[in-house]
């Protein structure tokens, strides 16, 4: 038995080897550190690391921004911190329940893991599926990762670390349940999925395209100096927010017209994405995904009751 054991690994090793995130963190701000993933798609080439992750060295310790989507992304950022500071890991905050975000937990087990109460419930709910889904995108990245809830439920409202000034903003046009990160100290704004910026946003969970929305209203009314999208480029300009609006506007519009015109599925994710969006990561991809979420709510709300109408 020992040596079928033996020989099994052997032949996991070579595939094994190659699953480096190699995880560079880039000074940002005063403390302040970003890692920042591709817009592609999850992938066994890039193990999910198509997410922006940060940490934030304050005078008494470092505050985590999610963990990333395996318990060996998780450990790499932490390897990345450790060679950053030698200043112990104080908070993580997790920004929503989906996996890219949050299956690195396992990493930071030793700290306390903090989340609104609708992530952790969320989590709980899904989290299983959605980490067995991501053992089957991305394969050996993802080895020995398990769901690892919060421990600490977030509320809205001001979180001092140390020498920073955070401010916690409750919010729910992507999930649900999303967790903005405003420092007021450096003026850097992590929004989390709220904004996606040269990537196609993923509509999984979402309350409402009216509703996320809103939330781009409230975040952009902040006094930010930069912003850290869930996916994509940091920016010093109001360029993701426009790039949202106008995505979430024609998106919306696209489906309320369909709607309108009895169109099925079928035929709305064949709809022409307009050239303005052309160079977005994958805008045909999430048109599709968008569609299948979304679009049987703007057909339910255009249906007329038969049983109230009179004869």
């Amino acid at each position: 038995m020992r040596w079928l054991l033996l020989i099994f690994l052997s032949l996991c090793l070579p595939t094994w080897a190659g699953t480096d995130y190699s995880l560079k963190p880039r000074q940002i701000a005063e403390g302040t550190w970003l890692l920042e993933g591709s817009t592609e798609n999850f992938a066994k080439a890039n193990g999910g690391n198509i997410v922006n992750t940060a940490f934030i060295v304050t005078d008494t310790g470092v505050v985590v921004i999610d963990t990333g989507p395996s318990k060996r992304y998780g450990e790499a950022l932490r390897q990345a911190i450790a060679t950053t500071t030698d200043k112990p890991i104080i908070q993580v905050l997790l920004t929503h329940h989906h996996p890219d975000h949050v299956l690195g937990n396992q990493a930071f087990s030793d700290a306390p893991i903090g989340a609104l109460a609708g992530t952790t419930d969320l989590l709980r709910q899904q989290g299983d599926a959605l980490a067995e889904n991501m053992y089957r995108l991305v394969g050996d990245w993802m080895r020995g990762t398990e769901v690892v809830l919060p421990t600490q439920v977030l509320e809205p409202g001001v979180l001092k670390a140390g020498n920073h000034t955070l401010r916690l903003l409750q919010l729910a046009g992507h999930t649900g349940a999303d967790l903005a990160i405003f420092d007021e100290t450096t003026g850097v704004l992590f929004a989390g999925d709220l904004v996606f910026y040269e990537r196609a946003l993923t509509t999984p969970n979402s309350p409402g395209l009216e509703v996320w929305l809103r939330d781009l209203d409230t975040l952009q009314a902040l006094p930010w100096k930069q912003i850290v999208p869930g996916h994509g480029p940091v920016a010093t300009d109001a360029r993701p927010f426009l790039q949202m609006r106008d995505y979430l506007g024609w998106l919306d519009q696209l489906m309320r017209d369909g709607a309108a015109r009895g169109d099925d599925m079928a035929e709305m994710i064949r709809s022409p994405i307009p050239e303005r969006f052309a160079g977005i990561s994958l805008s045909r991809y999430e048109l599709i995904r968008s569609v299948s979420h979304l679009y049987p709510r703007y057909e339910r709300a255009g249906m007329k009751r038969v049983d109230t109408q009179p004869e």
